[in-house]
């Protein structure tokens, strides 16, 4: 659909008045001017137009206040789970098929340019995503324009004339194993494919590259179908490894690329490294079921740049849908993933069906009072941190920060402590020998959730586990000495104090303080259920067996992935191609001869 320019009749005028980031989201207020009350009439849109004159992104209108648009643009995604293509980019201001406005920008801003820039270092720095701001060079305005490039890193220094045995890289020759193994393993994927044609429809692939059992939500869903008698109508596959974590073998990689050839649907709890470079075809469907409710801290595109976040070809640019406990956090997951918002549903987390159900509860309680004398007629406080360090080899605790001196006087006779430390911390909590009448080290107890039961405060700081307590509609308590640190280590995305359902501490002292008071700021829990759950039920393994598995979404949940389906079709029809400029048949400019 080619568009009308309309810029030389001054019906609006559009300049930038801002510029910031948060994370991979960039922000513009641009002001509006409009020449007539007529010309308010209608919606705009703020479209990214590379020199193709082909709109590669669309700005969402986040809010409008005295005719200054605030716009908000994901880098790391520009609608269709890619990040926003390398090239030179204005922002073409437009109502329906007229281009009204080439924003400009002020000079103030215009001072800022080098400060507004970014750099994301990806791939173990050696690849970056860079955007940068410039004006139109020769013009009479001041034309705003933003550039995007994905560069890789290139050498500084001539290289050394060297001999053949010299040259030998053992490093290099590894790696190189590495890429030609993926090579076959992406051959042996597509001959598998052809082998399994017309035979795949009703065959699904339960997979774990994190751990070595199928648990959390997979076994919950996996459970459930079998339950429902499915497992006579659909082939069920199973591969649980703990590839991301140790090498496997060659018969563990065929007999998985096997699996994944012959299933036309793939539910995975956790990222899987294989799918960072094995593509899947577009018949295949994969659904990603991660196991954590929703936290504080950043992963995946939400940590874009930073070390361990993604490259721009991702695992996590291939799901078809994720899940969510309710529709107002699904942006926490969409931009964790690279996609978008309407591809998370709210069908709640399949695990927590039994954490839910009356019976387990009642027979689970029931276990923890007869197991461990040390809770009967106790109030239970469970402290249960996440871990600290780069990863699972490195996990630790610094239990040297823990009052337990201070921290048992404070129990008195009411109270009794169960640490239970993240499954990556292996150094068991020091605990003085005189205080383990009222102390107990659960870190071996398998399921942090049946503790949930038995607890009256939860003390954590960033781990997940407030998602599944708050339905205990008891009190927590948030000990974040490392706020700080943390935050710029792994980054958070949402602001931790307005966020977390409880009374945050950042000294022990602070924490038995505020414990003494019985100060909980419990009002925040209510808060936070209201804010994360539509469904409180045992029903969400069906949910995602009917809304996701056998394609029953919801007719409104369906609307909304309808209309940005739409919505980037229509972006991609428009050719914004100015007069006197033709395309050639290879795809370049050509200014027409008059």
């Amino acid at each position: 659909m080619l568009m009308k320019y309309c810029i030389n009749e001054k019906r609006i005028t559009a300049t930038v008045q801002a510029v910031r980031w948060e994370r991979i989201h960039l922000y513009l207020d641009v002001k509006v001017l409009f020449a007539s009350e007529k010309e308010k009439e209608g919606e705009l849109c703020f479209y990214a137009v590379n020199q193709l004159y082909y709109a590669q992104a669309e700005f969402q209108i986040l809010s409008i206040e005295n005719d200054i648009y605030h716009l908000k643009l994901n880098i790391a995604n520009n609608g269709e789970n890619v990040c926003v293509p390398s090239g030179m980019y204005k922002i073409f201001v437009c109502k329906e098929n007229d281009i009204l406005a080439d924003c400009e920008v002020t000079k103030e801003v215009i001072e800022h340019f080098p400060e507004y820039s970014r750099t994301f270092l990806l791939i173990r720095g050696t690849r970056c995503y860079t955007v940068a701001f410039s004006i139109e060079e020769d013009a009479e305005t001041l034309p705003f324009r933003l550039r995007t490039m994905y560069a890789a890193r290139e050498e500084m220094e001539f290289p050394e004339n060297t001999g053949l045995l010299e040259n030998l890289d053992i490093v290099g020759s590894l790696k190189a194993s590495w890429a030609s193994k993926k090579r076959v393993l992406r051959t042996m994927y597509r001959f598998f494919r052809m082998l399994y044609k017309g035979k795949r429809e009703k065959t699904i692939l339960f997979m774990s590259e994190q751990n070595t059992v199928i648990a959390s939500n997979l076994k919950a869903v996996s459970q459930k179908m079998i339950e429902r008698g499915m497992d006579k109508e659909y082939q069920l596959l199973y591969s649980a490894r703990s590839a991301a974590a140790s090498s496997q073998s060659i018969k563990s990689w065929i007999e998985l690329i096997q699996k994944i050839a012959k299933s036309s649907t793939i539910i995975i709890d956790d990222h899987a490294p294989i799918l960072d470079w094995l593509r899947l075809s577009e018949d295949t469907k994969l659904i990603q079921l991660w196991h954590a409710g929703a936290g504080f801290k950043s992963s995946g595109y939400s940590r874009w740049g930073q070390m361990g976040g993604p490259g721009p070809v991702s695992c996590h640019r291939q799901y078809s849908y994720g899940i969510a406990g309710s529709k107002k956090i699904r942006p926490f997951f969409s931009e964790v993933w690279g996609i978008n918002d309407e591809q998370i549903l709210p069908t709640g987390m399949p695990r927590m069906d039994e954490f839910l159900r009356e019976d387990y509860r009642k027979a689970k309680t029931e276990e923890l009072y007869e197991k461990y004398a040390i809770f009967k007629g106790k109030k239970v406080i469970l402290f249960a941190p996440t871990y600290r360090g780069r990863n699972k080899r490195l996990a630790n605790y610094p239990y040297e920060l823990i009052d337990f001196k201070g921290l048992y006087e404070a129990c008195k006779e009411e109270y009794v402590v169960a640490f239970k430390m993240h499954p990556w911390v292996s150094t068991k909590v020091p605990i003085p020998k005189e205080y383990k009448d009222k102390f107990i080290d659960l870190g071996k107890y398998p399921n942090i959730n049946d503790l949930f039961y038995i607890t009256d405060l939860l003390i954590t700081d960033y781990s997940s586990n407030i998602f599944e307590y708050s339905l205990m509609r008891k009190p927590m308590m948030f000990f974040a000495y490392d706020k700080v640190q943390y935050s710029l280590s792994r980054g958070f995305h949402r602001d931790y104090e307005e966020s977390a359902p409880g009374k945050v501490c950042y000294t022990f002292a602070e924490l038995l303080e505020a414990f003494r008071n019985r100060d909980f700021e419990y009002e925040k829990v209510e808060e936070y259920v209201e804010h994360h759950f539509d469904y409180i039920d045992s029903n969400a393994s069906d949910r995602v067996i009917d809304w996701l598995i056998l394609g029953n979404i919801p007719k409104d949940l369906q609307a909304d992935i309808d209309r940005v389906r739409q919505k980037n079709e229509r972006r991609k029809s428009l050719d914004f191609l100015p007069e006197g400029i033709i395309r050639g048949e290879d795809g370049k400019l050509i200014e027409e001869e008059i």
